[in-house]
């Protein structure tokens, strides 16, 4: 695998800055499937741009999180366009990284990247509960005659029998997909985004309490009125705080072994969009390294 320079790679750290890695970020900008805005293959690149913006200490955590745990990015390369290839090599990659006992997170793209995501992990581990944000279900079979959409990527994961799902900020979702969900009770859970003030995140520690767990971030699951660079952004979503108090309880309830973060569709000369998901990223591996 090769690295970009810390400068260059994510939070560009100086290059004198020496650490052995147990992090690594994918840019993964796969875009074949989108259905209504475009440009999620842009995401990767902006969001690496933009975290060189992001504040290395957390006053929260009361330290610089990258020194303590290790962060290295690996460079651009070429995605095929077929989506079964590409996600074949998503896969690939993921399993070299857990192969050498680092944490991967990929940046991707669009959310049918998950699938490929969670391949390695699947046969890697006896069980695994994917932590779920997002505005849509992605619970349809297929979409446009596409198996691989990014509207079915969740399905694709429950696909393997050994995945549980806990889904946060849902407000979207279709008349099938409601039936797969009825079907499939004992497996998925939902806090949907209109039961918002009434969720019991006592019901979410038991849930998700000493599971290993790989994160999918769809950034559409943030309101549309802080998260519209996306490519379909919906109202009644996700605000900053409520969104680190649940990955905050994930981190010190479950073992999250890996992450990818989806569906950033930048918008020219509205760099804090892309601020936000860079600044996302680094919470999510602080709190899974430091809490």
């Amino acid at each position: 695998m090769k690295y970009l320079s810390n400068k260059n790679g994510f939070l560009g750290v100086d290059n004198k800055f020496s650490f052995k890695e147990k992090v690594v970020v994918i840019p993964f900008g796969l875009e074949k499937t989108v259905s209504y805005g475009g440009g999620t293959r842009n995401g990767p690149k902006e969001i690496i741009k933009a975290s060189h913006q992001v504040e290395l200490y957390d006053e929260e955590l009361n330290c610089e999180p990258y020194k303590k745990i290790g962060i290295k990015t690996l460079e651009y390369f070429k995605i095929d366009k077929n989506i079964e290839k590409a996600l074949k090599k998503m896969s690939t990659i993921n399993k070299k990284i857990l192969d050498k006992k680092l944490f991967p997170i990929t940046f991707g793209g669009e959310h049918s990247i998950t699938p490929g995501c969670i391949r390695p992990f699947v046969k890697k581990y006896n069980k695994i509960c994917i932590l779920h944000f997002d505005a849509h279900a992605d619970l349809r079979n297929s979409y446009n005659g596409e198996k691989f959409s990014h509207a079915s990527a969740i399905r694709r994961c429950l696909d393997y029998n050994n995945v549980s799902l806990i889904s946060f900020g849902i407000r979207n979702i279709s008349e099938s997909e409601i039936s797969f969900l009825k079907k499939n009770r004992s497996k998925i859970n939902i806090f949907w985004a209109k039961d918002k003030s009434k969720w019991d995140l006592g019901k979410f520690i038991k849930l998700i309490r000493n599971k290993t767990v790989y994160l999918t971030f769809d950034v559409d699951g943030f309101d549309s009125s802080i998260m519209p660079a996306t490519g379909t952004p919906e109202p009644g979503g996700l605000l900053w705080d409520e969104t680190l108090n649940i990955i905050r309880i994930a981190a010190k309830n479950s073992n999250i072994v890996g992450a990818d973060i989806n569906e950033l569709a930048p918008i020219r000369g509205f760099n804090s969009y892309n601020f936000l998901v860079a600044k996302l990223a680094y919470k999510i591996l602080s709190y899974k390294f430091l809490i």
